[in-house]
């Protein structure tokens, strides 16, 4: 159980972060719900959190930005007092042929998904440090550790999420803070709901146990690291991708 502590979820108001943020509020944790635009998702799941009985509130920051990503932080503080859980889950996509790519299709995915990333942690680390204790969650991908044709910004992205995790993890393991990423399959979620059933079969033709994973299989590997069953795990990369990559 997560009792008493304090969970921020960057861009939770939908699929994989929405699951999440459901996840460890069921497990007793407060949870900081981020979002960048859909305000209308965000206040819902606050109120489906506090109908469960935990506490929830709802921040508004666009982490690729360094100043916004520290006022979640802060925010998050201010409200609930410490800083337990970090599950940086926000992400877009901007996919087309390398060749065909724009300069700013390759930027901003990279500052959403990995510099967020790092911007999140960084202000997240010395209020974890002073506590001596934290738990940091990365979502990464499995295309961060097999590439995707049509997807180099964000393979690119995902695998510099592993790059940062394990060295963040060397850095800070000694004050008692574990940082692991996971990285999820194929999951149907909104991103994958518009793919065609014959996209989706050659999709599960690939994996080894046929079937797309649903965001509530990536929640309980995020439940599994934040909670005391991770303790001794640090550095790490599950991928939770049906037998997908390996």
């Amino acid at each position: 159980m997560l009792n008493g502590k304090t969970a921020i979820v960057t861009g939770a108001g939908r699929g994989i972060g929405k699951a999440i943020a459901l996840k460890l509020a069921n497990e007793g944790a407060n949870v900081v719900i981020n979002y960048r635009s859909s305000k209308e998702a965000a206040m819902d799941l606050v109120k489906e959190i506090e109908s469960i009985g935990s506490k929830a509130i709802a921040v508004k920051a666009d982490i690729s930005k360094f100043e916004e990503a520290e006022s979640l932080i802060l925010k998050a503080k201010e409200v609930f007092g410490t800083i337990d859980i970090l599950v940086n889950n926000a992400g877009i996509t901007k996919d087309g042929l390398l060749m065909r790519m724009s300069e700013d299709d390759f930027g901003s995915v990279i500052d959403t998904n990995l510099k967020g990333v790092f911007n999140c942690i960084r202000h997240s680390v010395p209020l974890m440090m002073k506590q001596r204790s934290g738990k940091i969650i990365n979502i990464t991908s499995v295309v961060g550790l097999m590439g995707n044709a049509g997807q180099a910004n964000y393979s690119a992205a995902k695998a510099g999420i592993i790059g940062l995790t394990k060295s963040t993890a060397k850095e800070i393991g000694s004050r008692g803070i574990t940082v692991n990423a996971i990285a999820p399959g194929f999951i149907d979620t909104d991103m994958t709901s518009v793919l065609s059933d014959k996209v989706k079969d050659t999709i599960k033709n690939g994996i080894v146990l046929k079937k797309l994973g649903k965001p509530e299989n990536i929640a309980d590997a995020v439940y599994f690291l934040a909670s005391s069953m991770g303790d001794y795990i640090t550095g790490q990369v599950i991928s939770v991708d049906g037998g997908m990559a390996f």
